[in-house]
């Protein structure tokens, strides 16, 4: 049997207290005989506060980390921002260290980070939190617009995005078969590909008066613009390539990069919030014809303008 640990600290997210079980708890062979064994625990083996207002009963403490095929970090308060013990370092540490599989959920990525695991690794995290994730972690390739990543070390997007880390889990020990029944089981979808995009909400620049704040904030009232590094430049009176240079120590990204996702993320924007043609929001967008648009989303999205529109009709019904 597979054996999973689940570490939760002080302020757990407590949605995803039950994502491991209910995903792995219900993964049968074919004699009918659990997959996985799945413990939660926590650092000193007592109750664990959640960001729900209630308390949860654990009954182990990190000693089950040192024989477990699989820890799996969940979000938090404290697992985002500390304290870390040094018996959370040493469990964690020494269970990748021997060779154990290393998850984490949502914020427990900072967690994993902390512990300098994910140094030169692809991951990512909950989207409201990857500026401060690069901030404190500038040696971590983050990935903020994924549902989930594996490199190594797995690590999921918010919340939701846990539940379709652990079903990635499960095809990946059992197969297709065992991850769909686990689906049905939850009556969700089997798979959405981890390189689906997070439902992200656009980034609107802080004016808060440098210069490169409000070309960012110009550039981002003016999508449908022919926006080009040189202009940018130009309007932060700064050569390209210190623009560049500061441009990336400020968002992370490229010029370029920075422009092409504002510009996806306000076509969301008015796919969700208006019944405008495809043609005319990506007009308005910055992304030119519709086929640009239906191209860009798909190959950033994995689904089309409509289909997302879609879903959201949907949602607002």
């Amino acid at each position: 049997m597979h054996e999973i640990a689940v570490i939760a600290l002080e302020d757990a997210v407590a949605l995803d207290l039950g994502i491991p079980r209910q995903v792995f708890g219900g993964v049968l062979d074919d004699s009918g005989e659990a997959r996985y064994l799945v413990r939660l625990c926590t650092v000193d083996g007592r109750p664990v506060r959640t960001n729900a207002g209630f308390s949860a009963n654990v009954e182990h403490d990190l000693s089950i980390v040192a024989t477990a095929d699989t820890v799996i970090v969940l979000p938090g308060g404290q697992a985002r921002t500390g304290p870390f013990p040094a018996e959370l370092r040493s469990a964690i540490v020494g269970a990748h260290d021997r060779g154990a599989r290393i998850i984490s959920i949502c914020t427990g990525a900072f967690t994993v980070a902390e512990f300098g695991l994910l140094d030169g690794r692809r991951a990512t995290t909950y989207w409201q939190r990857t500026d401060e994730f690069r901030e404190r972690f500038p040696l971590v390739q983050l990935e903020p617009d994924v549902l989930f990543v594996e490199d190594g070390i797995l690590s999921s997007a918010g919340v939701a995005a846990g539940l379709d880390l652990c079903l990635h889990v499960v095809r990946s020990d059992f197969g297709v078969a065992a991850a769909n029944q686990a689906a049905r089981r939850l009556v969700m979808a089997p798979t959405r590909p981890g390189g689906q995009a997070q439902f992200i909400e656009r980034h609107r620049p802080a004016d808060d008066g440098e210069q490169l704040s409000t070309v960012l904030g110009w550039a981002a009232r003016n999508l449908d613009a022919p926006l080009s590094v040189d202009l940018l430049a130009r309007r932060a009176v700064m050569s390209e390539r210190t623009f560049t240079r500061r441009f990336r120590e400020r968002t992370g990204t490229s010029p370029a990069a920075w422009i092409a996702n504002e510009r996806l993320a306000y076509a969301r924007e008015l796919l969700e919030s208006t019944s405008l043609y495809i043609d005319e929001v990506a007009r308005l967008s910055g992304l030119g014809s519709g086929t640009n648009l239906r191209s860009q989303f798909q190959r950033r999205f994995g689904q089309t303008p409509t289909e997302y529109r879609r879903v959201w009709v949907d949602r607002a019904s």
